[in-house]
């Protein structure tokens, strides 16, 4: 049995329903949720959009391989409503690296396992830059490691904010 961290997310449609739906799918397909974050709302990363996305962080036990929760992720993921294809028009016609979506579903850590090939790469290689996905991660495993850089959600997060922090906050704090 594994332990794999999950970063649900979505800002089209009703987040909420398709997220209740995603955690169901997930308990379904890739094995038991022992634990979730609540929903956290944060502007869009990596390019603009009008609405806010809502994540919210699973953990999950599963026999399933890394390859096998990839492949569930998918289908759950396209029985959500996920559209990729209309994803990428939006993306060609913007310019941007990232669009809307009904529904994400990223892998975030399985196990303690680094892997890195062309369909996977865990740890997720953009954790430690996306406060929307710390914020959960840190709601349900604060003290979780990074099997590469050794810090925890908690050290990571701290860090994020830190280096995003601007020279004047501190002085407007102190009026």
């Amino acid at each position: 049995m594994a332990r794999v961290i999950l970063l649900t997310g979505g800002n089209l449609g009703d987040v909420k329903s398709r997220l209740q739906c995603a955690q169901q799918q997930i308990n379904e397909q890739i094995g038991p949720v022992l634990r979730c974050s609540h929903r956290y709302e944060s502007r869009p990363w990596g390019f603009d959009a009008e609405t806010l996305f809502s994540n919210q962080v699973l953990e999950a036990d599963t026999d399933l391989s890394p390859d096998e929760v990839l492949d569930a992720v998918g289908r759950i993921e396209v029985a959500l409503g996920r559209d990729r294809a209309a994803e990428q028009v939006e993306r060609e016609r913007t310019g941007a690296r990232y669009a809307s979506r009904t529904i994400d579903i990223d892998v975030l850590f399985y196990d303690d396992r680094v892997i890195d090939t062309p369909r996977l790469c865990v740890p997720h290689p953009r954790i430690g830059e996306r406060e929307f996905v710390l914020v959960p991660l840190c709601e349900v495993m604060r003290e979780r490691r990074h099997p590469l850089t050794g810090l925890t959600a908690a050290e990571m997060l701290e860090a994020l904010r830190q280096k995003n922090r601007k020279p004047c906050d501190d002085e407007s704090r102190l009026s």
